[in-house]
């Protein structure tokens, strides 16, 4: 989406609480986050929105639909994450589509209105100031093969799973469980020894599952994101045991192997990292 143009979260249907969601300042009590006024390409928030959104996610995920890279890059949504920029005629299409299910309206001027779950996942994404990038090898059919986290400041994420046909399924859960999914979903294993001999080259080409998670800090211009500092971690299992790799604080090209105690030590790893 064009700088010139706003997103905007439904103003007439009821929220996910229950009650109307008024196109009123985004800054009012009930979402003291939000800022005071959107700017260029950014979602106007109704007042009191996330706040609900938030409560809702404190009793159970929230499941926010599935969704196709086009129909994401029409809103703007996550669009700075994704890899391939879907033709013209595919945006076109994409664009047909989400009117058809009333999720984009055209709004006043030059602005239009994303609507229902899809504008809750665009303000929320927008609201967000890292992601997690975790993309996997060895995964299988009906499984996803790179996960979204992006962390909210109430101690939720916006988690979007993408599968092999570039479906992207989004939902808002609460941090532990988010990180739970994901490390379920990660290579797993005995804990191998580090191997100073064993290449990162060598032991990624032999495991039978590998996973590479990447943290970035970002800053927002309008609605693009703009990258910062990184983080880097490598899983990978082979022949059962299972290896971690970080990246070498003096030498930014390199791997290196690092100890791993199990499962809840890369819980506790991947917390750290999104708080």
């Amino acid at each position: 989406m064009s700088d010139d143009r706003d997103d905007l979260p439904p103003t007439g249907p009821p929220n996910p609480a229950g009650e109307p969601d008024p196109a009123g300042d985004p800054g009012a009590p009930g979402d003291p986050s939000a800022p005071a006024s959107p700017g260029p390409g950014e979602a106007s928030v109704p007042s009191g929105l996330v706040s609900a959104v938030v409560s809702l996610v404190n009793t159970g995920p929230v499941l926010l639909g599935a969704y196709t890279i086009a129909e994401l890059t029409a809103v703007d949504a996550v669009v700075d994450f994704l890899e391939a920029r879907p033709s013209d005629d595919e945006l076109a299409e994409a664009v047909r589509s989400l009117a058809a299910r009333e999720l984009l309206l055209a709004g006043d001027g030059e602005r239009v209105q994303v609507r229902g779950d899809l504008g809750i996942a665009v303000a929320f994404q927008q609201r967000a100031r890292r992601v997690l990038d975790a993309r996997t090898t060895g995964t299988v059919v009906g499984e996803p093969w790179r996960i979204l986290l992006l962390p909210q400041p109430e101690r939720i994420c916006l988690m979007v799973r993408i599968d092999a046909l570039g479906v992207h399924q989004i939902g808002l859960y609460k941090l532990e469980e988010a990180v739970r999914i994901l490390v379920d979903w990660l290579p797993r294993g005995q804990s191998a020894e580090p191997d100073p001999d064993l290449g990162a080259d060598d032991l990624l080409a032999g495991a039978e599952r590998a996973a590479l998670l990447t943290l970035v800090e970002y800053t927002a211009e309008g609605s693009a994101e703009i990258a910062g500092a990184s983080t880097d971690l490598v899983l990978a299992r082979k022949g059962g045991r299972l290896h971690l790799l970080t990246r070498d604080p003096a030498h930014d090209d390199k791997l290196e192997p690092k100890p791993v105690s199990g499962k809840d030590e890369i819980r506790d790893r991947l917390v750290s990292l999104l708080t």
